[in-house]
């Protein structure tokens, strides 16, 4: 991942349910145009931040052996409530159902208990090296570094390999 909306991943069952925290700040650069005088997170951003946590989920479940993990679908996205720096977003992620290639999740994004953003959501997952010309050692890099950025988000607390 190029930049990160997750800041901690708080619970983690390993099968089905992922919990994770964005606190919102006044660093965000994104903030100094959405919206000038009054700066919140926009909504691609708050659903960016679900699909994030739901990706760890999927690398837990697969033992970290798919390298990339893109969005396939989405739907019903429903906004409820601005977030403003000095907020902190909750985000619980549960997972409905895993295929081979794909898997499909609810998602919610609450400030205090109030729902903020809730989706449903498909992610794909596959390795490079399946699709593409490219040597396995690719795949091998990614998942290295998606474990480390895995247990900077405290995530080996729920999980070791």
């Amino acid at each position: 991942m190029k930049f990160t909306l997750i800041d901690k991943i708080t619970e983690c069952n390993g099968v089905d349910c992922i919990k994770a925290v964005k606190n919102l700040s006044m660093g965000e650069e994104y903030l100094a145009d959405h919206f000038p005088g009054y700066p919140v997170m926009p909504g691609v951003m708050m659903l960016e931040a679900m699909i994030q946590t739901a990706n760890w989920l999927i690398r837990i479940r697969n033992n970290f052996s798919a390298s990339m993990i893109m969005l396939k679908e989405v739907r019903n996205v429903k906004y409820g409530k601005f977030i403003v720096p000095g907020d902190q977003l909750e985000l619980t992620i549960n997972m409905k159902s895993m295929d081979e290639d794909s898997a499909s999740f609810n998602g919610t994004g609450s400030i205090n208990g109030e729902p903020a953003v809730t989706a449903r959501f498909e992610l794909a997952f596959f390795n490079i090296s399946d699709t593409e010309p490219l040597p396995e050692s690719v795949d091998n890099a990614l998942a290295a570094s998606a474990r480390q950025a895995f247990s900077d988000l405290g995530g080996n607390a729920f999980y070791t390999a």
